[in-house]
């Protein structure tokens, strides 16, 4: 599992001319699934990111969580984050779990967030063409993979 996390003032998921998602200040998931990828994989990479200390304390250190601040996470499904760009010059996607595996295991993500936090929990359409648009805070961006 590969996570692109942005840390963000908002953002928002539209698929067409529907807003699926949209959050203030958080984090925006960019999410692949690998192929490979099973539940321990998926419970390590929440937790991580519910605890993971990107948000200024009080003296501008980076030592809150987004539980800590009671932002909101907004979960975007990604299969190109495992594009394979090495050969030629077009992607392969080989790695990237199949729909039939992936859609569940992203629909797992947002329930497991929504289950272990208080926090705004939102999402796209998991296969849909989306537009994504943020406002970067910081801007801060990590790439998460277990």
């Amino acid at each position: 599992m590969k996570v692109v996390v942005q840390r963000v003032k908002e953002a928002s998921v539209t698929v067409g001319n529907e807003i699926t998602g949209v959050i203030e200040n958080g984090l925006l998931l960019l999410v692949g699934i690998h192929a490979d990828d099973a539940n321990d994989q998926l419970s390590w990479m929440c937790d991580k990111i519910l605890k993971l200390r990107i948000f200024e304390d009080d003296e501008g250190k980076m030592n809150r969580s987004v539980s800590d601040v009671g932002g909101g996470i907004l979960v975007v499904s990604q299969f190109t984050l495992y594009g394979d760009a090495r050969k030629g010059t077009r992607p392969s996607f080989i790695a990237a779990a199949r729909p039939e595996k992936a859609e569940p295991m992203y629909e797992q993500m947002i329930e497991y967030f929504k289950s272990n936090s208080n926090l705004e929990i939102q999402g796209g359409k998991f296969g849909a063409m989306m537009d994504v648009h943020l406002i970067n805070d910081g801007p801060v961006t990590l790439i998460l993979e277990k």
